[in-house]
């Protein structure tokens, strides 16, 4: 795979931070959060083509990761909310 570009790493910074917000438990958020930032600042100064295309795929697939968790606690948050509403017998 070719090198990714400055403004494709930012733009893939961004969709973590902004799907880590989604988050509804703080301490899932804030983890994700803080593990973004500090990936991203530790290979800051990565020049290795080969070693930054696997991080960047490290990324989107830890994105992935982070988009399907998000999903699942949004439907367990609402299925919660609905079991929590009914009358009790």
């Amino acid at each position: 795979m070719a090198s990714c570009s400055r403004a494709q790493v930012i733009s893939l910074y961004r969709m973590l931070m902004k799907e880590s917000n989604k988050f509804t438990s703080y301490n899932y958020r804030t983890y994700t959060l803080r593990r973004v930032k500090d990936g991203f600042r530790e290979n800051l100064h990565v020049d290795n083509p080969k070693t930054l295309d696997n991080l960047i795929n490290q990324d989107r697939e830890n994105l992935a990761v982070i988009k399907r968790q998000v999903s699942i606690g949004h439907l367990y948050s609402a299925q919660r909310n609905v079991v929590e509403k009914e009358p009790h017998l």
